[in-house]
């Protein structure tokens, strides 16, 4: 599937991040569900601006369990703190904020929830698309993680044992591989 959405060939990284989500999607990796979580609108309009060459279905070809939206109280927020900290008001890193906030509701890391290849893969995505929120994760934190403490700093809630994450002792559960 990714070779024949372009993959490997001289794509920019912008397409390259789309088009291994968009492979691992129609493959049935990853937990995202049909247009990817976009609007009709959206998901027509991401195929003609970053792939025109694909006539992307709006389903993925494999069948998977995606989570909803129900009780996803924390969605819309999740997309708001992802606007924050994007670069200008480039189209793509509106869809890709939709697209990372439908991720953060799986159960597995981010990357994985994405259907992407590496946790590099998601770093590469965040520092272009959110390079603000990007540059905060300074400590290298899981980013699912990262982004829930987010929310929680910014509704002033104390959801860490230890005052420092240094001193936690669950240090390891967020920071360190992702395998």
């Amino acid at each position: 599937m990714y070779r024949q959405l372009g993959g490997g060939d001289l794509l920019s990284p912008e397409q390259e991040v789309w088009v291994r989500l968009i492979a691992s999607w129609l493959g049935g990796w990853g937990v995202l569900p049909e247009r990817l979580g976009l609007a009709p609108a959206d998901f027509a309009r991401l195929n003609q601006t970053l792939l025109p060459h694909a006539d992307l279905p709006e389903s993925p070809l494999a069948t998977r369990d995606a989570p909803t939206l129900n009780g996803a109280f924390e969605y819309d927020d999740l997309v708001d703190l992802l606007l924050s900290g994007r670069e200008g008001e480039g189209i793509a890193s509106g869809w890709m904020a939709t697209v990372v906030a439908r991720g953060c509701l799986g159960s597995d890391h981010l990357w994985q929830d994405l259907g992407l290849w590496s946790r590099s893969d998601l770093s590469t995505l965040m520092n272009r698309h959110f390079p603000q929120v990007a540059a905060r994760n300074d400590k290298d934190m899981k980013w699912k993680k990262f982004l829930y403490r987010q929310l929680c700093e910014q509704e002033e809630v104390l959801i860490c044992k230890s005052p420092s994450c240094a001193a936690c002792a669950d240090f390891s559960v967020c920071f360190g591989p992702e395998e």
